[in-house]
């Protein structure tokens, strides 16, 4: 879909709204990461808070369950100083007839100043976006098969960590590429920060045609895609893609293009092993890669909190 550039950048060049890596600049995503760094530390101080975001109040509004990405969201949000108000949408009024709409002019005169949304239809994040008031903030937690723009702020943050920069690196992108808004939103991100090479690994029937457009190189051979890469990237084989036409079975899936150490052995003798979660362990990953020395997928965890405290504080217009 497009991406309407001015719904996320206000009129100084600053970001606005977070919805998608698509059609923002290496400085700011560059901004993200270097904020992120800032925050990192935050978790290990006897008060895991900073004053950023006091007095202000930040609704996560979920259309789709989600454990891990609400609670890093949350988590965030209150080590910033910032109210929380989690709302069920399960038992809210948009099970009862109330329009979107109605919810959100609703939240609104609660005064909430941010609205982080997880919806299963892509687009939704830029529509709410287009509907909020200009002192409104949206950042988007995951749109159908659309965009993840802090699972991809984060994993990218990771690889930071890890290799320094991002100039002369090959990552590979393994799994489901065709369902994955996280694969989406990590290749726009990863080719706007400068990565050597960007590889996607999956079945013809899990990659989209126009992939190669988006300035990745298609594999459908694991071993060869992983030769010399400098990190692996697996997405979650989504059990719900078993039971069409795409995908024999799971055990055929892990056969030919599960990560296990001997794979591993084509990659570069540095490589590290990202996986967004929740892990799939014998679908898409070995046990013994996920818990392995090269496995890095805790620490995504614990980064996800400072990568989303970066996004909100600078949607807020505020940095530590």
């Amino acid at each position: 879909m497009t991406v309407h550039k001015n719904l996320q950048i206000n009129k100084e060049g600053r970001l606005k709204h977070f919805l998608s890596t698509e059609g923002l600049s290496r400085e700011l995503l560059t901004e993200i990461l270097d904020n992120a760094e800032n925050f990192a530390g935050v978790g290990e101080r006897a008060v895991k808070k900073v004053p950023l975001l006091r007095g202000k109040t930040i609704a996560n509004l979920f259309f789709e369950p989600s454990t891990r990405t609400r609670t890093t969201f949350e988590l965030a949000a209150k080590r910033l100083s910032a109210d929380v108000l989690n709302i069920n949408i399960e038992s809210s009024a948009t099970k009862k007839g109330e329009s979107l709409l109605d919810t959100l002019q609703t939240l609104e005169a609660m005064h909430c100043d941010m609205f982080v949304v997880r919806h299963a239809n892509s687009g939704a994040a830029h529509f709410i976006a287009s509907l909020v008031s200009s002192g409104v903030r949206i950042v988007n937690a995951g749109d159908g098969r659309h965009a993840h723009p802090t699972q991809a702020m984060l994993d990218a943050f990771t690889v930071r960590r890890h290799k320094g920069s991002f100039s002369g690196l090959k990552i590979a992108i393994v799994g489901d590429i065709m369902h994955s808004r996280v694969a989406r939103s990590e290749i726009h991100a990863f080719n706007t920060l400068g990565v050597k090479e960007l590889r996607v690994i999956a079945p013809k029937t899990l990659i989209p045609a126009y992939m190669s457009a988006l300035g990745v190189k298609v594999f459908h051979n694991i071993d060869a895609g992983l030769k010399d890469v400098d990190a692996v990237i697996m997405l979650r084989l989504q059990n719900e893609r078993m039971q069409g036409a795409l995908l024999p079975s799971a055990d055929e899936f892990f056969k030919m293009y599960g990560l296990t150490e001997k794979r591993l052995e084509n990659a570069h003798p540095d490589v590290m092993v990202l996986h967004p979660g929740p892990i799939n362990r014998g679908v898409e990953i070995d046990s013994d890669v996920a818990d392995g020395a090269r496995s890095v997928i805790l620490e995504q965890v614990s980064y996800g909190i400072a990568i989303r405290m970066a996004v909100m504080s600078m949607c807020m217009g505020g940095s530590e």
